[in-house]
């Protein structure tokens, strides 16, 4: 098969077939699973741990589980995990250093990725986010070595968002519901009648795979339904973002009032550059033994909301909390298309549906647009 063969549909057994082909290829399956209240991505070893009828509610500052009756498997929103941990993980170690009893010290380097991952299950949105980290870590004229020894060789089987969560704006983003680009295989959860997937191949490895699970033909009335699944996805996202260039709109409102409204409600807590599959930022921190004869330099995830992310000599840049959302939001809808050429948003709803205070991106956004022509006073620089 190629990535130009016609659709095919598997059945709900399909499921436990793919993830027996995969790992006979060697990939360690990363895949939905409901844990601790929520939808998570997590190593699986076998479908039985998808989150077989399990949906979630959200809204601005809310995220619950709850069951559901026709056992779809893939109708879950994005979850507080995305697939940035595993080949961006929150905890690295750049390298490490041993000293030996004559005095001989000898350097190890970052480590090198003992699995190879396969992804299942994940929404276009973070596919969207697999592509933006692409190019912000490995894109660039000094890859991060740490990204691209886990992302290389990577498998991606995207399911096709056909319930979307009230907090998903991915429309608005162009990333979604629909699945165009940047996977391997894609499926299309059906559920009018029998239970079952459309697969389509996006790539050779992805036809390969697709070849080796029992499938049969699809009709024209299952492209039929996959489409309207897909469309109706479309229609039932209700939040948008404002209707005009999202790179003017933040310069030209560097200095609206609003920051210091968003400034009264938001706690820094940096829930949602956690959340978030494309913020990158990092630091670095140093660690030995009590003897002293080991040390490891590690990097691990960082936040702008944090009073040190932007210490220089003399003290913080950033000092109040309207400078720092300001800079989270002015870098991710604007001066991330400077930088890389695309946004930094993918519209997954996350920030919005894990920020303690209920904060919803799209919503600033839109109050930064009707803010515009009001006095200055916003944030300091």
């Amino acid at each position: 098969m190629t990535s130009a063969d016609p659709p095919r549909l598997i059945g709900t057994d399909g499921l436990g077939a793919l993830f027996t082909v995969l790992r006979e290829r060697g990939y360690t399956v990363v895949g939905p699973t409901a844990r601790d209240g929520a939808v998570v991505l997590a190593e699986l070893a076998s479908a039985e741990q998808l989150p077989s009828g399990w949906s979630a509610g959200t809204e601005a500052g809310r995220y619950r589980l709850r069951r559901r009756e026709d056992g779809a498997v893939f109708a879950h929103c994005a979850g507080p995990v995305s697939a940035k941990t595993f080949v961006h993980p929150p905890r690295a170690r750049l390298w490490s250093a041993d000293r030996a009893p004559d005095g001989t010290v000898t350097t190890t380097g970052p480590e090198a990725p003992a699995k190879r991952f396969a992804f299942v299950g994940v929404h276009p949105c973070d596919v969207a986010a697999l592509g933006v980290l692409d190019r912000v870590l490995a894109g660039g004229e000094h890859p991060d070595p740490i990204y691209t020894a886990r992302r290389d060789g990577t498998f991606v089987v995207v399911a096709e968002c056909t319930e979307p969560a009230a907090t998903c704006f991915c429309t608005s983003m162009g990333t979604g519901p629909g699945a165009t680009s940047g996977f391997d295989l894609a499926l299309t959860e059906l559920l009018d009648g029998e239970h079952r997937f459309l697969a389509r191949s996006g790539s050779p490895a992805g036809a390969e795979v697709l070849a080796a699970l029992p499938s049969r033909q699809a009709g024209e009335g299952d492209l039929a339904a996959a489409s309207a699944a897909v469309r109706d996805a479309a229609a039932a996202i209700t939040r948008h973002m404002p209707d005009e260039p999202l790179p003017a709109l933040m310069a030209a409102t560097r200095e609206s009032p609003h920051w210091a409204d968003v400034a009264s409600r938001c706690l820094t807590c940096g829930n949602c550059t956690m959340v978030c599959p494309t913020c990158f930022c990092v630091t670095t921190e140093d660690v030995t033994d009590l003897t002293g004869g080991h040390a490891e330099h590690l990097r691990r995830w960082d936040s702008c909301f944090g009073l040190d992310f932007s210490y220089v000599h003399g003290g913080a840049v950033r000092t109040s909390t309207a400078s720092r959302y300001r800079q989270w939001i002015s870098h991710k809808l604007g001066t991330w298309q400077d930088q890389f050429g695309m946004s930094g948003c993918v519209g997954c709803g996350r920030c919005i549906a894990w920020c303690p205070a209920g904060i919803d991106i799209t919503r600033e956004a839109a109050a930064l647009a009707a803010s515009r022509g009001e006095p200055s006073g916003g944030a300091e620089p």
